[in-house]
């Protein structure tokens, strides 16, 4: 991996993942342009941090796995995470499948390079380039 694309599996020091290190299972899961679902597993692990959320009807009933840098907000009372991403560019990361992808390293690379680069032709850029 580069050291962009390690640098995706780590939470933004603004995210407010520090505050408390609270248990976000459960918490409703806010793309920049609507609801995408809730988070069903997470890590705050130093370089690989993420979140695994459960999308229920929005695509299917599928799981995707979101690095920890997109993360923009994490709010507590309202039990949200805000991530700095739009539906889309989620729909069209790399396919996830909990049980195969979550420790592969060569998934976790493509899946970095993906949020890290811009990842699809006339997507949303690299992650950070929007503001929740």
């Amino acid at each position: 991996m580069t050291e962009q694309t390690e640098h995706v599996w780590s939470y933004r020091p603004a995210s407010g993942h520090h505050l408390t290190w609270a248990d976000l299972t459960g918490y409703r899961v806010e793309a920049t342009d609507g609801h995408i679902g809730k988070v069903d597993k997470h890590s705050y692990d130093v370089g690989d941090a993420y979140l695994v959320v459960d999308t229920g009807v929005w695509i299917f009933g599928k799981e995707v796995l979101l690095p920890g840098s997109t993360v923009s907000r994490i709010d507590l009372q309202e039990e949200k995470v805000y991530v700095d991403a739009t539906k889309d560019r989620i729909k069209n990361a790399p396919e996830f499948h909990q049980d195969k992808h979550l420790r592969d390293p060569a998934y976790r690379a493509e899946l970095g390079d993906y949020y890290s680069a811009g990842g699809m032709p006339g997507g949303d850029g690299p992650v950070g380039s929007h503001r929740a």
